[in-house]
């Protein structure tokens, strides 16, 4: 059976990171023999610069950003119901995505640690995408901006059990040992505490609740605890996302990948990769746009989704010998472009194995 994977583009340097994206996962189905295929949604949808570029005014862009995730929103339920393995989106139009995760109740997953370190000195951040302010809607009189947002036992609930259920995944022999959710629910009259008692007690595990500013202490004063669940409030996840990565990921954001899973039952748990850096417009069509997240995401997708065992660790071995022959991208302090980055990650690859379904036609 031939896993399905979805592929949504930005603006920006969405088409470029796009066409790497198919490149990889091409090469690594036919190294690992395993052949996926791509469905591209058929609009691109806009990033912020360009949504601010082409809209005529508020209420333009209100519409183009609910056309961008209602399209967005439909792409991914079309997806879901084929049976589809995973999407990969490249950077688009905060606003828009967040309806999107409202919606279909998205959380962000991310395994942080260093090189060579323990698996138990992991940190697992679960980051709660479907609701909070990122997940606001607005209202506008003359000079006045209103923005609110919502919480609900319902959705706690689910971002609780995925975080559980993540934690089991990443430490099968036991799970976490601390559970810890970073909320400011001093804010929500003593509402959110009680979800989340009631959570634990259900499920017979201890959860700690904590104001971000606690957790942020805690973390600088004691360090990591082993087996460690964060559980944040995207406000505060989308902070720290770089300072954890700095303390616990020993990786450049802009070279890696994270999943997001979406948790409404129609979606059926579909997991959409992206690249943890923005569309980066002002480095569009000059192909010069680091791949080494998208990259990784096709690893990722080809691996976990089509059964392609090894991926990640021959794209990874290719990634070191790039990097220590000094092929990279400007950011990362070299002077190669995209095509060049991607081109000696191929060739350091291993020669691709015949894929099953040629076995089988040639069998016949």
């Amino acid at each position: 059976m031939t896993a399905e994977v979805g592929l949504a583009v930005g603006r920006g340097t969405g088409p470029e990171l796009a066409d790497v994206f198919e490149r990889v996962v091409d090469r690594l189905g036919r190294l690992h023999g395993v052949a996926p295929t791509i469905t591209r949604s058929p609009r691109v949808y806009h990033s912020y610069f360009s949504l601010r570029a082409e809209a005529d005014g508020i209420a333009d862009a209100r519409r183009l950003t609910e056309d961008d995730a209602g399209h967005y929103e439909r792409f991914c339920r079309a997806l879901a119901r084929r049976g589809a393995a995973a999407v990969f989106r490249t950077a688009v139009n905060a606003q828009s995505l967040y309806l999107v995760r409202q919606r279909l109740r998205a959380v962000k997953v991310d395994v942080m640690s260093a090189p060579g370190s323990s698996p138990d000195a992991a940190l697992l951040l679960v980051r709660d995408e479907a609701q909070g302010f990122y997940t606001g809607e607005n209202r506008h009189a003359p000079g006045v901006l209103t923005r609110t947002m919502q919480f609900s036992r319902e959705v706690t609930d689910d971002v609780i059990a995925h975080a559980l259920a993540q934690g089991w995944r990443q430490w099968p022999d036991g799970g976490a040992d601390r559970i810890v959710m970073a909320y400011k629910h001093h804010l929500l009259d003593g509402a959110f505490d009680d979800w989340v008692r009631a959570a634990a007690e259900r499920h017979r595990v201890r959860i700690e609740l904590s104001q971000p500013d606690t957790v942020n202490r805690n973390l600088i004063q004691h360090g990591l605890p082993r087996r460690t669940v964060v559980v944040a409030g995207n406000e505060w996840g989308d902070i720290m996302h770089v300072v954890l990565l700095d303390r616990y990921g020993a990786d450049k954001q802009e070279n890696r990948c994270t999943e997001n899973v979406y948790l409404h039952p129609d979606l059926a748990g579909l997991v959409e990769y992206q690249t943890v850096h923005g569309s980066a417009d002002d480095l569009a069509g000059r192909d010069t746009v680091n791949p080494v997240a998208t990259v990784r995401a096709a690893a990722a997708v080809v691996e976990r989704h089509c059964d392609g065992a090894g991926a990640i660790e021959s794209t990874e071995r290719a990634l070191a010998a790039v990097t220590a022959r000094g092929v990279l991208t400007p950011d990362l302090g070299g002077q190669h472009s995209t095509t060049d980055v991607v081109d000696a990650l191929l060739a350091e690859l291993p020669h691709p194995r015949v894929r099953r379904s040629e076995r089988l036609e040639a069998g016949s």
